[in-house]
């Protein structure tokens, strides 16, 4: 590729996230003469990719492999025919980041919600009541992911007292260590520039469930009314799925937004990063216990019972990080044959515990 071809090709997808590392990468295509581009959008088998030539339609299936996580996803950037009708997408470049969740089905399989994304911004209603555990829930993925997650509290206006919303911000935080709490409106504007700010350079995707507000916050940041809104019900708060695909969207004040379908089921993928991040200081006072592999339930010099009994740690916490702990180990299980093995002889050394505490309790009955 020549000088004045690289330039126009940098100058063309530069809003989308091109730089020099992404050129580097790609040279060995270049040198097929195929096309780099960037996936805005994944539709039965065939996406569209948005390439210095301009927009155009891909088929998939050169890149379609057996493994679910390896499939053309929103974010990607890929190396595209030149021409053919119809056009191929011949591969996908390595992701620096993939948002990957457990799918529904029983068949232990992950799926990818968007590729090469620098922040997860995690839309979390204020019409509803705060649930804490979701949000640590996502905030495991987003860590897990690679981006760096922020808390975007929608629906603002809907708290006018001042002292509350600070306490509801307050209450986020204490379950977001490390993260940009941001409580937002989009009717009012209060918040948005600070959002703006911080979602302007990169790839950042939208999450969250349906209602949350993700639509009319998108719609805020672009500047204009791109994405469907619905009005959300009375009852429940909740919405229909105004957004049906994963769109890939430039910011007009810079950076570009991936706007995901609400997520009914946000289940853990490997996360077990993730879950250590979102629960640092957990895992920080369980340096501190006595044994090294401290369940935190009963042991003499836990830390982290400590740590509750004192009221520093909030009971809910530690709950909810047994509870994602325990359910990263099922699906990791599922997959990885020795951890079932391990699981069933961690299982089988607590029962003969509890065995031989129970007739030593029996013994000393009888004694008495």
């Amino acid at each position: 590729m020549s000088s004045s071809s690289a330039s126009s090709v940098s100058s063309a997808l530069a809003p989308y996230g091109w730089d020099d590392a992404w050129a580097e990468v790609f040279a060995p295509y270049e040198a097929e003469g195929l096309l780099p581009g960037r996936v805005v959008r994944v539709d039965r088998g065939q996406c569209d990719v948005v390439t210095a030539d301009g927009p155009l339609r891909a088929d998939t299936a050169f890149v379609t492999p057996h493994d679910p996580l390896r499939v053309v996803c929103t974010g990607d950037w890929v190396a595209v025919e030149p021409g053919g009708n119809p056009r191929y997408v011949r591969t996908c470049l390595p992701r620096r980041t993939a948002f990957v969740r457990s799918t529904s089905s029983q068949r232990s399989e992950g799926q990818i919600l968007a590729a090469n994304v620098d922040h997860a911004v995690i839309a979390v209603s204020l019409a509803l009541e705060l649930d804490l555990g979701r949000i640590e829930r996502f905030l495991a993925l987003s860590w897990e992911s690679g981006a760096q997650p922020v808390v975007v509290l929608t629906k603002a206006d809907l708290v006018p007292d001042a002292v509350t919303l600070a306490h509801l911000v307050q209450d986020v935080e204490t379950s977001a260590p490390g993260v940009p709490v941001v409580p937002v409106s989009s009717h009012d504007g209060a918040g948005l520039d600070m959002l703006a700010a911080i979602v302007g350079g990169g790839t950042s995707v939208l999450l969250g469930q349906s209602g949350a507000g993700k639509s009319t916050l998108a719609n805020a940041l672009l500047g204009e009314n791109v994405m469907d809104v619905q009005a959300i019900r009375d009852v429940d708060g909740k919405g229909r799925h105004t957004t049906t695909t994963r769109n890939l969207l430039v910011l007009p004040g810079g950076g570009v937004l991936i706007d995901t379908p609400g997520l009914r089921g946000v289940g853990l993928w490997d996360a077990e990063t993730g879950v250590g991040q979102v629960f640092s200081e957990i895992e920080e006072l369980s340096e501190r216990c006595r044994f090294h592999d401290c369940a935190h339930e009963a042991e003499p010099g836990c830390a982290v019972l400590a740590a509750i009994d004192s009221g520093e740690l909030p009971q809910r916490r530690l709950e909810s990080y047994r509870k994602l702990l325990r359910e990263n180990q099922r699906i990791v299980a599922k997959t990885d044959a020795r951890l079932r093995a391990e699981i069933r002889k961690d299982w089988k050394r607590k029962g003969a515990m509890g065995r031989a505490a129970m007739e030593a309790k029996r013994g000393a009955h009888r004694r008495s």
